[in-house]
């Protein structure tokens, strides 16, 4: 597969299986698929003038509890991640890994020296003074949330460049370290409204920093990045404050019982604690390929984990979905006799 190629390709498996794409079950893609609610008629938008982002600033700093001038929105926070890793200067750019490939994709191309930390067995790797630092926490692709703060000193004594990527940190009930910001002015939150708020197809991602950092990165950025269509929508769902609970909790049940199934499974090796809507599978005598093949048929698609480092093509990740999506993968797995 290719080096850099990520989860949900649903177009091509329809084609490939002949059928509608709202057929296919999309266990790939780690998008929430609770939906927050909406109350807007995107007819009655005005769309003939050069959107203003006041209002939306202003509904975003109240939710991550920063002020506007210590954000900077994206369309999306791939866009986030390039366009900073084109602003820093550090030289050499250390990733814990297995991480959003979009991280190595961006050091490689902006000519970093990359050097990737095995958090599974290397975590506490001495990194070298200046350099800068990707931890994506909760992790992806196996959701644990780790307490960084002990990391957090000895990359502050180090004088690090820091980018933390929180985009999954909305299914977890777990605490932003967003205070830092205060005390320390080389890091950058990076944070996505695509994921919990199931809306891959509306594109807001944000940097979170200091304010001297934020007014510089903006320097550097086009006028117009959002449209009021994104805006808009990402307005209306944090109106909606019970969804966040509501999501959490129904993730979590689902995730319990698609874990306790699979549990039983003598094609699976390990099972990887998951904070985040998705859990990695390390499977055994088969690899992922052949997983995916097996469930094609039943048109269902998992991810393949073989692009990410440190992990070998017998692993897969499975995000969390509806219970109904859940019990057709087992199902599928118990007809193909993988249970």
């Amino acid at each position: 597969m290719d080096k850099f190629s990520h989860g949900g390709d649903r177009q091509s498996i329809a084609k490939e299986l002949n059928c509608e794409v709202d057929e296919i079950i999309d266990l790939s893609s780690n998008i929430n698929f609770i939906k927050p609610k909406i109350d807007i008629d995107f007819n009655t938008l005005a769309i003939s003038s050069y959107p203003t982002y006041d209002k939306l600033y202003d509904t975003i700093s109240k939710h991550y509890d920063v002020y506007s001038n210590q954000i900077e929105l994206f369309n999306g926070a791939s866009s986030a991640i390039f366009s900073l890793f084109r602003y820093l200067d550090n030289k050499t750019c250390y990733i814990y890994s297995p991480a959003y490939l979009e991280y190595k994709k961006s050091a490689q191309l902006f000519n970093y020296n990359i050097k990737l930390i095995n958090r599974f067995t290397n975590i506490e790797y001495e990194v070298e003074k200046d350099s800068l630092i990707v931890f994506v926490n909760p992790s992806t692709p196996d959701g644990a949330f780790y307490d960084i703060d002990t990391l957090m000193k000895m990359w502050i004594d180090k004088n690090c460049t820091i980018i933390i990527d929180e985009s999954f940190l909305e299914f977890t009930y777990y605490n932003s370290i967003i205070h830092y910001i205060k005390k320390y002015d080389k890091l950058y939150i990076i944070k996505s409204m695509t994921k919990f708020y199931s809306s891959a197809g509306i594109r807001i991602g944000a940097i979170l920093s200091s304010k001297d950092n934020i007014a510089n990165i903006k320097k550097t950025e086009p006028l117009w990045k959002i449209s009021q269509f994104d805006q808009n929508y990402i307005m209306e769902v944090l109106k909606d404050k019970d969804f966040g609970n509501i999501s959490r909790e129904i993730n979590i049940k689902n995730k319990n019982l698609l874990t306790n199934y699979l549990l039983s499974s003598k094609y699976i090796s390990k099972i990887y604690p998951s904070d985040a809507n998705y859990i990695l599978v390390e499977l055994k005598s088969i690899n992922a390929k052949e997983f995916q093949n097996l469930i094609k048929p039943h048109k269902i698609i998992v991810r393949d984990c073989s692009n990410f480092d440190f992990l070998d093509d017998n692993f897969i990740r499975i995000a969390i979905k509806s219970e109904e999506d859940i019990m057709k993968l087992i199902n599928a797995i118990k007809i193909m006799k993988l249970l």
